[in-house]
């Protein structure tokens, strides 16, 4: 996606929340920068697992790592189980990011990635180095006898 001048790939990776997939994950996040945990506003059971989740992550990553707990299904509005609120103060409580979406309606979906993609840190342009970061270097000897002395004993001059 593209992100104000910069270009961002994103990559991802899907366990759909079963447990099956659970022995999985340091190999999923292993150098991931963002991990994204989904869970369902119609289900009381899939909020409460998110925690399990976010500590899984944060023990593989630590604080190296952008999470972002992710609402889904807004679209099913007379089977909510959790409000808004539960989503954010949970968020806020455990220090990640949150936002309600519904894949099916498409309700918040690229507000989703260019959050995520926001949070990221902005490689600097490493192929033109500030003035700033630059240092002279002189490779030039004061003593025109000690480099005659390098030179002809295969020494380097410099």
């Amino acid at each position: 996606m593209y992100l104000e001048d910069h270009t961002v790939r994103l990559q991802l990776w899907d366990t759909a929340g079963q447990e099956r997939f659970r022995s999985l994950i340091p190999s999923y996040i292993r150098d991931s920068s963002v991990a994204v945990i989904v869970y369902d506003v119609a289900s009381r059971q899939a909020f409460l697992n998110t925690l399990k989740w976010i500590e899984e992550v944060r023990t593989e990553r630590g604080s190296d790592v952008i999470i972002m707990l992710v609402g889904n299904k807004t679209d099913l509005v007379d089977k909510r189980q959790v409000s808004i609120e539960e989503g954010e103060g949970k968020a806020n409580e455990l220090g990640v990011m949150f936002i309600e979406t519904s894949a099916k309606a498409g309700y918040n979906i690229k507000a989703l990635f260019r959050k995520i993609a926001s949070a990221l840190p902005v490689i600097e342009n490493l192929s033109s180095p500030k003035q700033e970061d630059m240092v002279d270097v002189n490779l030039k000897t004061t003593n025109s006898d000690s480099s005659q002395t390098d030179q002809s004993s295969g020494g380097c001059r410099c």
